[in-house]
């Protein structure tokens, strides 16, 4: 009785929720209240996939859960992104029975990193997809070494692990385990045998801190590595890509699988492989996935287009106190040929805690704008003069940088009747503040 009124209040609030737009982790705050074990007494499909990792898992959940939908197969996901132990509660109960059964054939899991220990204390995942580990929110993260500890509790021995084996603060979790399923890319056209980035956090083995050696570098610490002391070494992987030319748009998996790009970046890629091996151990054809992945655009609202009068553009969602979320934007635009402008907007850093640190803008490669596709750079925001101090220790022009303080004044510059292309750069906690300035496509 105690579990059929949980359910039953859950899916009541989460019905009313709905109807005023908000809601997604307050049903399940109150369930968890009403019983902390809640989840542990449902009875859940035969494949539970959780993903975590610091970047990429609300777009990666969402292509499996696509290419799982299309394939026929009936899902249960959190596709609001909620993704701490309230928000996937709700989700649970919402698509389980009043007598406590999921009847979908799947549950995808999308878990904050941090808080996966508390998440999966009562739910027994078949499939654990780790992404990668980045320096990401510092005030509430940390460095990436303390958000291992949080994942590595979350890990119980029957699971099933899909690693990226390209990251190796991520494949430490593979480490002297059998059964796991790696995932990762051969050497690349786009690689680099030295490191280019203002940091490094592959420099030394996470097993014996002895210094670790690249033989090339896909960007940042994701690459192919091996220690010099202990011989901790990048896997060999199951699924792969094989290739990528981001000028065509085309990436290659296993030799054989060609998917078309909608957004052609290297950190966009790795979602996809994730989801491909997902979608592949599950039992879904190769080519089917493939074929379900070409020209695939997010509807997560990461990726957006829109006009600015008779200029077109893309906004890039770049999460704030996340570098190399920033430095993946930032590479989309400089690969612009046509040429381009960039917009890059700071305004309030986070959604949920108040923070006015903005150290985390030192990590990010902001040098790769000195670029000759790139036009004008607008910076703007309540943080527009931290912007401006972090820019003026690159070598860009400084009548090349345009500051603004109020985001309709960048967007008044803008619309200035050119041509060119225009990427604005920014996170979730801003993008309606400039989405309110454009149309969207």
């Amino acid at each position: 009785m105690k579990s059929f009124l949980t359910i039953l209040i859950c899916k009541l609030l989460r019905f009313a929720g709905r109807l005023i737009g908000k809601g997604s982790s307050m049903p399940g705050q109150v369930a968890l209240r009403l019983c902390p074990d809640i989840l542990k007494r449902i009875e859940l499909p035969k494949y539970v996939v959780a993903i975590t990792g610091s970047n990429g898992k609300t777009s990666t959940v969402e292509m499996i859960a696509h290419i799982l939908t299309k394939s026929g197969k009936s899902v249960a996901w959190n596709r609001e992104g909620s993704n701490q132990i309230e928000g996937v509660t709700t989700m649970v109960l919402s698509n389980a029975t009043l007598s406590g059964k999921v009847k979908s054939d799947i549950m995808l899991i999308e878990s904050d990193e941090r808080y996966a220990k508390k998440t999966f204390k009562y739910i027994d995942i078949t499939h654990y997809v780790i992404t990668n580990l980045y320096r990401d929110q510092l005030t509430r993260n940390g460095h990436p070494e303390f958000v291992f500890e949080a994942i590595a509790e979350s890990i119980k021995p029957d699971t099933e692990l899909i690693l990226n084996a390209d990251d190796p603060l991520v494949s430490v979790f593979g480490h002297d385990r059998e059964g796991v399923i790696w995932f990762g890319a051969d050497e690349l056209s786009t690689d680099t045998k030295e490191l280019i980035s203002v940091y490094n956090d592959g420099a030394y083995c996470p097993i014996c801190k002895a210094p670790m050696k690249y033989s090339t570098h896909h960007y940042n610490h994701i690459g192919i590595y091996e220690c010099t002391s202990c011989g901790y070494h990048r896997e060999d992987t199951d699924y792969t890509i094989t290739a990528v030319d981001m000028n065509k748009g085309v990436l290659e998996i296993n030799g054989k699988y060609h998917i078309s790009l909608a957004l052609k970046s290297l950190y966009n890629i790795y979602n996809i492989l994730a989801a491909f091996t997902v979608a592949s151990l599950i039992g879904v054809d190769g080519e089917k996935i493939a074929q379900e992945m070409n020209d695939y655009v997010l509807k997560n609202g990461r990726v957006i287009n829109f006009t600015l009068g008779e200029r077109k553009g893309t906004l890039l969602t770049s999460k704030h106190e996340n570098s190399v979320s920033y430095d993946h934007s930032i590479r989309v635009a400089c690969a612009c040929e046509q040429g381009a402008d960039v917009l890059i907007i700071v305004d309030a850093i986070s959604r949920k805690y108040f923070t006015g640190d903005t150290s985390w803008l030192w990590d990010i490669d902001f040098e790769m704008l000195d670029n000759k596709n790139i036009g004008d750079i607008v910076l703007a925001g309540t943080y527009v003069n931290d912007l401006a101090a972090r820019f003026s220790y690159t070598d860009i022009p400084q009548e090349k940088i345009h500051l603004f303080e109020d985001i309709d004044k960048a967007a008044e510059y803008l619309n200035n009747g050119r041509k060119e292309y225009i990427y604005i750069i920014t996170c979730f906690s801003d993008k309606e503040k400039i989405l309110s300035e454009v149309e969207v496509i």
